[in-house]
C-alpha cells in the first residue's frame, strides 16, 4: 500500500528521478522558465521555491546547499542572484501555466516560470 507516499514516481527508479527533477530544476534556474508535463511542473515548484527561500539568505552554508542541490556553483550563484529579488516576497516565486495536451501523446503541457 502507498499510505503517505505523494510523490510522484514518472516510472523511474529513485536515483533516475532524482536526476529528472535536479535536470528540471537546473533548466528552470538557468533559463526562467521551461515547458514540461503538468504532473513533472507541480513536482519540481516546491523543490525550486525552497531554493529560491534559501537563496535569499547568501551564506556559505546556503551556497553549499544550493551547489549540491544544482549541480554546479555558476547555477548556485545564478539561482542566489534571482532569489535576491524576491527580498521581501514571502513565498509563490513561481507561477505554473496550464497549456494544451502535446500531439504525440495527448500529455497535458505547462509552462513554469518565476513570477
Amino acid at each position: 500500500m502507498r499510505h503517505g507516499n505523494t510523490n510522484r514516481k514518472f516510472g523511474r527508479e529513485t536515483n533516475q528521478r532524482a536526476a529528472l527533477l535536479k535536470s528540471l530544476a537546473r533548466s528552470l534556474v538557468l533559463r526562467g522558465r521551461i515547458r514540461t508535463t503538468e504532473a513533472k511542473a507541480k513536482e519540481i515548484r516546491p523543490l525550486v521555491e525552497k531554493m529560491v527561500t534559501r537563496g535569499k539568505k547568501d551564506t556559505l552554508v546556503s551556497r553549499r546547499m544550493l551547489v549540491a542541490a544544482l549541480g554546479d556553483a555558476a547555477t548556485a550563484q545564478k539561482m542566489i542572484t534571482t532569489a535576491q529579488t524576491y527580498g521581501e516576497r514571502q513565498g509563490g516565486y513561481l507561477r505554473i501555466t496550464k497549456m494544451g495536451p502535446r500531439k504525440g501523446d495527448a500529455a497535458p503541457m505547462a509552462v513554469i516560470e518565476f513570477v
